[in-house]
């Protein structure tokens, strides 16, 4: 069985980088037993990055969320799994206020990152936290999932205005806002006639595996990767650049 101290050294046995930014897309069933359960994997993050700033996505984008509209960040759940709901629930976990592609950020400049999310009208726009991961020169930590669990992969295609991606008309909301009053926005939701265009972004693992971009890492018993954005950014720019329809289909990439 894990324990938070086993849990510890597997990510210094990673490379994560303990005093970076770090964002998590995770499985809490792929870790397998631990001594505490999702608690203790939560504990042994949050520990593990005291002296960084810690994300993981709270997205909101599934059609039983905000049914009535309303994005409230202090009560509206996730829909990307256990390990999230509970990590917003956390004392000093900060949530963004982006009403389908919030992040919940915990450390010293927390709330200064949540902000990026202040004003977003798209699910991964240029200014949004997302986006900030470049910035950062963070880490991004697929947690017992594959890259079809990839948001940042979204900023790319959003930032080529590829079509068939957002819809062509806004959905209005009303976001609580701290102070608890209302805001309200005009949301265009992800859209694609193709279905979901991620399910086509695993073709990157292999590639940038082969080319040291990422690596294949054990947190427990999650077979994991371990991916610093800029160069996986930048290549996957590339990519988009000489063939903007990349993602529309799920055939593996021909590479010179």
């Amino acid at each position: 069985m894990h324990t938070k101290e086993s849990l510890i050294e597997d990510m210094k046995n990673a490379g994560i980088e303990n005093n970076g930014t770090l964002l998590i897309h995770s499985s809490m069933k792929a870790i397998g037993q631990v001594e505490g359960g999702a608690d203790t994997v939560l504990d042994a993050f949050i520990e593990y990055m005291k002296d960084g700033l810690l994300l993981f996505p709270t997205h909101t984008w599934s059609k039983e969320n905000m049914l009535d509209g309303i994005y409230d960040p202090k009560k509206e759940p996730a829909c990307v799994g256990l390990l999230p709901n509970m990590f917003m629930k956390r004392e000093g976990a900060i949530r963004s206020m982006h009403p389908t592609h919030s992040v919940t950020a915990m450390g010293e400049r927390a709330k200064e990152y949540v902000a990026r999310d202040n004003d977003v009208n798209t699910p991964c726009p240029a200014h949004g936290c997302f986006a900030g991961l470049y910035d950062e020169d963070a880490q991004i930590l697929l947690l017992g999932v594959t890259f079809i669990r990839n948001t940042y992969i979204h900023v790319i295609e959003e930032k080529f205005d590829i079509p068939n991606r957002i819809a062509t008309e806004p959905r209005r909301l009303k976001l609580i806002q701290e102070d608890g009053s209302i805001k309200e926005v005009d949301h265009y939701y992800h859209y694609s006639t193709l279905g979901s265009v991620s399910l086509n972004y695993d073709k990157l693992r292999e590639p940038l595996m082969d080319m040291g971009i990422v690596k294949e890492v054990k947190i427990g018993d999650a077979t994991s990767y371990l991916m610093k954005v800029r160069p996986m950014s930048d290549w996957v720019t590339k990519l988009l650049e000489e063939n903007p329809d990349i993602f529309s289909d799920d055939k593996p990439l021909k590479l010179a």
